[in-house]
């Protein structure tokens, strides 16, 4: 059945007054996911552990091409970033067993550039990435990397959503003067038990390194080039830090006329400027069971264990739907 948002009330008690003018409420309904790869919730699939989704849908015109998510503030307050140009936060709520049941109190907003107006064409407006900047333990800021009109800016948190005008974070001239759909497509920061602790990784879709695929770091000490070990027909769209410094990256590609992603696990220790990084295939997928999926955020759940989301962009089309599929590794 679908879990019409019923309880936005109690989540908009998490919601500033100060949006009232910079974003609006919108309804978005959840449908749960039980089967993943004919495993059950709770069973193993690959080298994860399947613990349940959900479909989003919404009447909104506006909802969709979500390319990107972070977690932003606290119950479970999530950011996504549509390729379309705009912020979508909202609450992940959860069963007394830890399944996810919907996406609630969910509000949209515009994506501001640097003078604090939206932007002004789509060419500018393709955001395909994000991840949160913590200070003190807590979610402060995020920061999203666009593509086409390719550069990185970080954005202020306020009761968990994005305000306020673009901050634009210099990158490599390699990166920002391209200018295709095959630019960036990845942005993490690296956590504080990782060898390269608040350095900010930007991986690109297809931009080439030799027979690699080219990739950069930006920080005070790992600054510099580097680059992820190519899979056939696969190309990177996420990646995220787990806490202990691991990353894990997301791919996808297509086959037989359908989508197909894959899931890799890279060690702590390998990620360092001039790499090459390649890592072990801890999830497939294809056809059904998934679909475009572009972004992937890392959480604990009320026992304190690491969970992973993934995300598909439906890119405004029909026949492509919008995910939430959650795995864990224990």
């Amino acid at each position: 059945m679908k879990y019409f948002i019923l309880f936005f009330i109690v989540v908009l008690g998490f919601m500033s007054p100060i949006f009232a003018q910079d974003s609006e409420e919108i309804l978005v309904n959840s449908t749960p996911i039980s089967i993943f790869k004919g495993v059950k919730i709770g069973e193993k699939v690959d080298g994860v552990i399947w613990r349940g989704g959900i479909v989003l849908t919404s009447d909104r015109e506006e909802f969709g091409g979500l390319s990107g998510i972070s977690f932003t503030g606290e119950n479970k307050k999530v950011t996504f970033v549509s390729d379309i140009g705009n912020f979508f936060t909202g609450s992940l709520i959860y069963d007394e067993f830890g399944k996810l049941l919907v996406f609630a109190g969910v509000r949209f907003s515009a994506i501001k550039n640097s003078k604090g107006n939206k932007l002004p064409r789509r060419f500018a407006k393709d955001a395909e990435a994000i991840d949160s900047i913590y200070r003190n333990g807590k979610a402060a800021a995020i920061r999203v990397g666009f593509e086409n009109l390719t550069r990185v800016a970080d954005f202020e948190l306020v009761d968990g959503m994005p305000k306020g005008a673009a901050k634009e974070i210099i990158i490599p001239k390699a990166l920002s003067n391209e200018r295709t759909n095959a630019s960036l497509e990845a942005l993490c920061i690296a956590p504080a038990n990782s060898p390269i602790a608040g350095s900010t990784l930007l991986i690109t879709e297809n931009m080439k390194d030799g027979k690699n695929i080219a990739a950069f770091m930006l920080g005070v000490k790992d600054r510099g080039r580097f680059s992820i070990s190519r899979t056939l027909n696969m190309n990177p769209t996420d990646c995220a830090f787990l806490e202990n410094g691991d990353l894990l990256l997301l791919e996808r590609g297509m086959s037989f006329l359908s989508f197909k992603m894959q899931l890799r696990l890279i060690k702590a220790q390998d990620i360092k400027p001039n790499a090459i990084l390649k890592g072990e295939v801890i999830l497939k997928a294809f056809g059904k069971d998934i679909d475009n999926m572009e972004g992937l955020a890392v959480h604990k759940d009320v026992g304190g264990d690491e969970r992973i989301i993934i995300v598909s962009d439906d890119n405004f089309n029909d026949w492509e739907r919008t995910l939430l599929l959650e795995f864990s590794l224990k």
